[in-house]
């Protein structure tokens, strides 16, 4: 079977004029969030890059998301329960989480008088942050969502 490999541009899903948000943090701001870890966490952390990296190079995403992709918000297993409390995990995601929560707040006050879609198209482990943020900033709650699979580990 033949793969053929399409770069997603937002010219090519959004109709013209659709506006696109991308509240993300720099690489730098995530290397500064990490080096506020306790120094063996960060350590540790310094180690085993090269090595995930490594595996990575030579088995692909596989090695690394088998068992731990969900298509769900909330962890199912012990183990996913444990790594969703992970202060590296927290250190990854709370900035990132922080600013999508403010670009969605922007929205909110310059556009909460109109009925509108906004589609937020980050994984499923920021929904929590993004649903409670909501909830506690203005009375949303979720009505509907779409799940969609975006990585496939092939």
């Amino acid at each position: 079977m033949k793969s053929t490999r399409q770069e997603q541009r937002d010219d090519l899903v959004l109709p013209e004029g659709v506006p696109v948000i991308n509240p993300d943090v720099t690489a730098a701001e995530a290397a500064a969030d990490l080096r506020a870890l306790p120094w063996w966490t960060y350590a540790l952390l310094m180690v085993a890059a090269p090595l995930m990296g490594l595996v990575f190079a030579l088995r692909g995403p596989r090695a690394f998301l088998d068992e731990d992709q969900e298509v769900q918000d909330l962890p199912s297993t012990s183990r996913a329960e444990m790594l969703a409390d992970n202060p590296v995990e927290h250190a990854m995601t709370d900035r990132r989480d922080q600013r999508l929560l403010d670009a969605l707040g922007e929205i909110h006050s310059e556009r909460h008088q109109e009925e509108i879609r906004v589609a937020v198209v980050y994984g499923a482990g920021h929904v929590p942050a993004i649903v409670s943020g909501l909830w506690n900033r203005y009375g949303y709650r979720p009505r509907e969502a779409e799940w969609l699979t975006v990585l496939v580990p092939g």
